[in-house]
C-alpha cells in the first residue's frame, strides 16, 4: 500500500520506510527515453501528464502550431458559422506564402473541406493564410484570435504571431505540454473532424502529397496529428494513438539528425520523415507497454481526517468527490507516496462539501498529481464552555495531536 503523510502547520510522516524506498528506487522513467529535447506523454481521457521531458519549456513549434489554426476553424464549423462546403477566397498574400504549400491559386475559392486537408496533409502555409484571412479579416486579426483561444485553453507557455508556424515574423512559441493540451482539445471537442488527421494523401492542383506523419504507418492505432520543422525548432511530431480503448497523446520536439546531412535533399527528407515516425512509434510502444491505470479511491471515499479547532467535533473526515485514478508506470506505482496536505488545524465552522485539503500523489519518474479533498460533514463551532476548555488545554500545552 502506498505511503501516507499529512502536511500542514506541522508535518507528520507515518510510513518513513516507504518514503525512503521511493527516494532510493531506480528511476521509473528509465524505460521512457527519447533524443527529442522536449517531450510530453498525456492521457487523452483525463489530460493527466504521464511523462515530461522539458515539456513546459517554450520553443518554436513550427508547423505543429497549425493545430491552433485548425482548432479555431473547427470551432466555427461546430458552431455552424462555417460549413465544410463553404468556400474561402485566395488572396495574393496567401498565394505568395512560402514554405510548404497546398499550391492554392490566387483569385480562386477553395472549399473548407479541402483547406483542412491542405493544412493537415500538405502542411500548407498558403492554406493557413486563406483560413486566417477568412476568419480573422486580416492575418493580425486571426493572430489575436489564436492568442485569445490559447488563454481560454490555459496554454501558459504559448504565444502566436502567425497562423502557419513560419519563422518570420519571429516570436511564435509553444511548449510540448501546451501542444498536448491543444491536441486533446481537438480530439475531445471536435471528433466529427478528427478523421482528417489520419488521411494518408491529398491531391490539389494536380499535385498529390503524402501525409508527413509517418507514425500513421509505423504504429498500429495511430490516427493523428501533425509534424513540424524549422531550423530553430528542429523536427517535431504530435501523434495520438488508441489501444484497448486507451488513448495517449505524444509530443516530441527538437529532434535533430546531423548524420543525414550528407544525403541529397529529397533522400534526406524521406529519411527524416521515416526516423521521426519511427521514434514516435517507439515511444508509443513503450508507453502502452509500461503504463497502467490504477484505481485508488472511489467517489465519496474517506481518505483521512483533519483536526478542527474550536469545533463541536475534534476532526472532520476528508473525502474525494470523484473516483481517483492514476496512470503511471508499474515501477512508479510500487513507490508511490500519498500526502494529505492542509494548513491545520482547520478553524470551525467547517462546512460540508468545502475544499479543505489536497491529496498529493508523487512517485519517481512520474509528474505527480493533486486531488482536492472535501469536508465530509459540517463541524459547527463549539459553545462558550468548549472554547474555554480548549483555551485552558492550549495554555497548559495539552493541545490534541492533529488527526491523521
Amino acid at each position: 500500500m502506498p505511503g501516507f503523510r499529512r502536511a500542514g502547520a506541522i508535518s507528520y510522516i507515518l510510513t518513513i520506510g516507504l518514503m525512503l524506498a521511493a527516494c532510493f528506487a531506480p528511476p521509473a522513467s528509465a524505460q521512457m527515453a527519447t533524443n527529442a529535447m522536449h517531450a510530453v506523454l498525456m492521457d487523452a481521457q483525463t489530460g493527466q501528464v504521464l511523462w515530461n521531458k522539458d515539456g513546459d519549456q517554450s520553443f518554436p513549434p513550427a508547423s505543429m502550431s497549425k493545430l491552433m489554426t485548425l482548432d479555431i476553424l473547427f470551432s466555427e464549423l461546430k458552431d455552424g458559422r462555417v460549413k465544410l462546403s463553404s468556400t474561402f477566397p485566395v488572396s495574393s498574400t496567401a498565394w505568395q506564402t512560402g514554405g510548404s504549400k497546398m499550391f492554392v491559386r490566387v483569385g480562386t475559392e477553395i472549399p473548407v473541406r479541402d483547406l483542412i486537408k491542405g493544412i493537415i496533409i500538405d502542411s500548407g502555409n498558403d492554406a493557413c493564410v486563406v483560413v486566417a484571412q477568412a476568419l480573422g479579416g486580416t492575418i493580425d486579426g486571426f493572430v489575436k484570435m489564436m492568442n485569445r483561444r490559447a488563454r481560454e485553453l490555459g496554454l501558459k507557455n504559448s504565444h502566436f504571431v502567425n497562423p502557419d508556424g513560419l519563422p518570420e515574423p519571429p516570436g511564435q512559441l509553444m511548449s510540448a505540454h501546451d501542444l498536448a493540451i491543444l491536441a486533446r482539445d481537438i480530439i475531445t471537442q471536435y471528433p466529427q473532424y478528427y478523421h482528417f488527421f489520419s488521411e494518408r494523401s491529398f491531391t490539389w492542383s494536380g499535385i498529390t502529397q503524402a501525409n508527413r506523419n509517418t507514425a500513421l504507418q509505423y504504429f498500429p492505432g495511430a490516427d493523428g496529428l501533425k509534424t513540424g520543422y524549422t531550423h530553430a525548432s528542429g523536427y517535431g511530431i504530435i501523434t495520438s494513438a488508441v489501444r484497448n480503448g486507451q488513448r495517449f497523446i505524444l509530443v516530441l520536439g527538437g529532434l535533430r539528425y546531423p548524420d543525414l546531412s550528407k544525403y541529397p535533399p529529397r533522400k534526406k527528407d524521406w529519411l527524416i520523415e521515416q526516423r521521426r515516425g519511427e521514434e514516435a512509434a517507439r515511444v508509443l510502444t513503450l508507453a502502452f507497454r509500461n503504463f497502467r491505470s490504477y484505481s485508488l479511491f472511489h467517489a465519496g471515499q474517506q481518505v483521512g481526517n483533519a483536526h478542527v479547532w474550536a469545533g463541536n467535533e475534534p476532526t472532520v473526515p476528508l473525502i474525494v468527490k470523484e473516483p481517483v485514478t492514476a496512470i503511471m508506470q508499474v515501477h512508479s506505482h510500487r513507490h508511490m507516496v500519498m500526502a494529505i496536505d492542509y494548513v491545520g488545524p482547520l478553524k470551525a465552522p467547517v462546512l460540508e462539501g468545502a475544499v479543505v485539503a489536497h491529496l498529493n500523489l508523487s512517485a519517481p519518474g512520474w509528474p505527480g498529481m493533486s486531488v482536492p479533498l472535501y469536508a465530509g460533514r459540517t463541524v459547527s463551532e463549539t459553545g462558550l464552555f468548549g472554547r474555554m476548555a480548549m483555551a485552558m488545554r492550549e495554555l497548559l500545552g495539552l493541545s490534541p495531536e492533529p488527526a491523521h
